[in-house]
């Protein structure tokens, strides 16, 4: 058994001691000292109740995580933990009203006015717990998938800095990264920048999720200004040729000109890679346009000084 279970159950052994002890503190309190009241006794030992099987059904779901994560895989896993809190929670909630000889019926029939307002001032818990539940159901992501965040509040937004070069592209906002667990409240990513980042379920059941494998293909768009004193056709030859023997370029990449200034141009060359992240095949291909281009400079001073 791994070291971090053991931590685990004896939390859990821990919790429930502490809640008899604590339990059986207060009937002492309450019989021999009669320091509390004998009408407050059921209201105490049904907050007691409600904070240790909440506390016990949290662990023992990361128990069951850890446990299964090897059998059954780290994601199914997961949701079994999800599920058996979730179970926790609704026994402790339903036991609550128990111990107080309220039925659960009785309870929600006198909440009125009361239960009316709770429910307002709670709608985002609410909507966070429905939304893991439907996440862990309709299974849009998983626990250890690569995926990309974008959620429905935020707008495309038009670049307006350098090295752009003026053009049209958009950017799409969201958070990029691994998701590590899937929680009653939350979804915690762990992002490429190495930040882990919780979301609100609500959100990311509204969310656009991209997904992310390790067959995943990409296009790569890659810009580069070059001096109008090489010509353009002869240069994407080159670069088309040079490009495509890559080993992640999947086709043929297509090299345009894109928009000129007063002495040169912007070449846009959009690649079909076979990659998840864009950094490393984009900094391949800069390396051999600037190889290439100076190559090719090169050629071109010494084909002037010769006509001379």
């Amino acid at each position: 058994m791994a070291l971090n279970e053991r931590r685990v159950i004896a939390l859990i052994l821990t919790v429930v001691l502490a809640g008899i002890a604590l339990g059986g503190g207060v009937f002492v309190l309450s019989s021999v000292f009669k320091i509390i009241p004998a009408d407050y006794l059921l209201y105490i030992y049904a907050a007691i109740w409600f904070i240790v099987a909440v506390i016990v059904s949290y662990f023992i779901g990361s128990l069951i995580r850890n446990r299964l994560g090897d059998v059954i895989g780290y994601d199914n896993a997961s949701s079994i933990s999800f599920v058996v809190r979730l179970i926790g929670y609704i026994i402790a909630f339903v036991g609550f009203f128990v111990l107080i000889r309220v039925s659960l019926g009785t309870a929600l029939a006198a909440g009125g006015f009361a239960g009316l307002v709770l429910g307002l001032a709670a709608q985002d818990v609410l909507a966070n717990i429905f939304g893991g539940i439907m996440i862990v159901i309709s299974r849009p992501y998983k626990v250890g998938d690569r995926v990309t965040v974008s959620t429905w509040q935020y707008g495309l937004l038009a670049p307006t800095y350098p090295p752009k070069f003026f053009s049209n592209d958009f950017l799409i906002p969201g958070y990029t990264g691994t998701v590590t667990d899937i929680s009653l409240l939350y979804t915690t990513i762990f992002t490429d920048d190495q930040i882990p980042v919780k979301i609100p379920n609500s959100i990311m059941i509204q969310a656009a999720i991209f997904i992310h494998n390790g067959e995943e293909k990409r296009k790569v768009r890659t810009k580069y200004e070059v001096s109008k004193d090489i010509d353009p056709d002869v240069l994407i030859n080159v670069l088309k040729e040079k490009i495509k023997k890559l080993d992640f370029v999947i086709e043929e990449p297509s090299i345009k000109v894109l928009e000129t200034t007063l002495n040169t141009y912007i070449l846009g060359i959009d690649t079909i890679c076979k990659t998840i992240y864009e950094e490393p095949p984009r900094s391949e291909i800069q390396k051999i346009v600037m190889r290439t281009v100076r190559e090719l400079q090169t050629k071109t001073a010494a084909a002037s000084d010769y006509n001379r």
